[in-house]
């Protein structure tokens, strides 16, 4: 996860402990995903009402851009906040569209020079291009939008392209799908960052789920008009109320009035995921919660979030966010307490940024 660097240059930021976050757009940009990275993070608060971070829109040459509506976007600032930035955001442009070269522009591969090291980097939908290009994805998991697929597939093969998720965090290099799984990507660092409470208090003033269920598949068109069917919603509800409990598929299909089989293959085709990683997902999220929020022991949070004991609560979360119980909690909380970051996952498991 990205760190403060104790050596920034004076320039673009305030000098006042915040994380910086530096949106790199271009030519043919999408207000939206500008929009999002700038509210998701912009809403970021502490307890006492302080903003734990400042944004700021950058472009390769700073200037008016063209967008793909019908209104053009002055940016103030160029490369220069890149150097400073302890994030940087890429979003899509419509050059990405059709790009068959797989090489960045001169302005824009200066620009990426001046990523600062150890700087946080994600994308949001086809700006993955960007990021694949400049090679800071190479041999790692990423993701795009789901109809640029084929394409990224045949421009960088050395990328693992997993074209059927939200998000990808691959330890300090980051991509989004389409336009809104931006807004699930900049939850997912401000929780990764600060934690879920401080995450879920953003999704609440944006009026969005703190976590959206499954992936793009849910979104992609099929060939054939799929029959009505009935909702799984009701028995996710009921899984939700009974999580300190052991829940079996058998007992979800009931909900439903399902067999197994007919219930496990119309969950995965609506929410994206089986049954039973779902259900681990909102054992490991409900677990975190009583981490963050409760002074209940580790074997507690165990039995409450339905993993049972210990052991399995800090394999489940170990294999989730990579570190302990006990070493998210004392993170997060010392965090917390000096209004810095929390640090978890593959990069900096157990690590507190000061501010980050």
């Amino acid at each position: 996860m990205a760190k403060v660097c104790e050596d920034r240059a004076m320039g673009v930021f305030a000098e006042d402990g915040r994380h910086r976050v530096a949106v790199l757009v271009r030519h043919g940009l999408l207000p939206m995903e500008l929009g999002i990275v700038h509210r998701i993070f912009g809403q970021a608060e502490t307890a006492d009402g302080r903003r734990l971070y400042e944004v700021v829109t950058c472009a390769p040459e700073p200037g008016e851009l063209r967008t793909d509506v019908d209104f053009t976007v002055n940016v103030r600032y160029g490369p220069e906040a890149l150097a400073e930035a302890d994030t940087v955001v890429v979003p899509a442009s419509q050059q990405d569209y059709g790009t068959d070269d797989g090489c960045l522009s001169e302005e824009m591969a200066r620009a990426v020079a001046r990523f600062r090291p150890g700087a946080r980097v994600a994308s949001i939908c086809t700006g993955s291009f960007v990021l694949a290009a400049a090679g800071l994805l190479e041999g790692r998991r990423a993701t795009t939008h789901w109809r640029s697929a084929e394409q990224f597939r045949k421009l960088f093969p050395g990328v693992e392209l997993d074209a059927n998720v939200l998000y990808t965090d691959e330890g300090g290099v980051l991509t989004a799908a389409g336009v809104a799984s931006g807004i699930d990507l900049c939850l997912h660092m401000i929780r990764c960052d600060h934690g879920a409470a401080v995450a879920n208090e953003v999704a609440r003033r944006t009026v969005v789920p703190p976590h959206r269920e499954g992936g793009q598949a849910q979104f992609i068109r099929r060939p054939v008009p799929e029959p009505q069917y009935s909702s799984t919603a009701a028995a996710r509800a009921w899984a939700l109320e009974h999580l300190d409990r052991p829940v079996t598929l058998r007992d979800l299909a009931r909900c439903e009035a399902m067999s197994v089989r007919t219930f496990t293959r119309r969950f995965r085709e609506e929410v994206g995921v089986s049954p039973l990683q779902w259900l681990t997902q909102q054992r490991v999220e409900r677990a975190r919660q009583l981490l963050e929020e409760t002074e209940l022991t580790v074997d507690r949070v165990a039995s409450d979030a339905g993993f049972g004991t210990a052991a399995s609560l800090r394999q489940h979360l170990q294999a989730a966010i990579g570190v302990s119980p006990s070493a998210y909690r004392s993170t997060y909380r010392g965090a917390a307490a000096e209004g810095g970051a929390v640090v978890v996952g593959e990069a900096g498991a157990g690590k507190v940024g000061a501010g980050a």
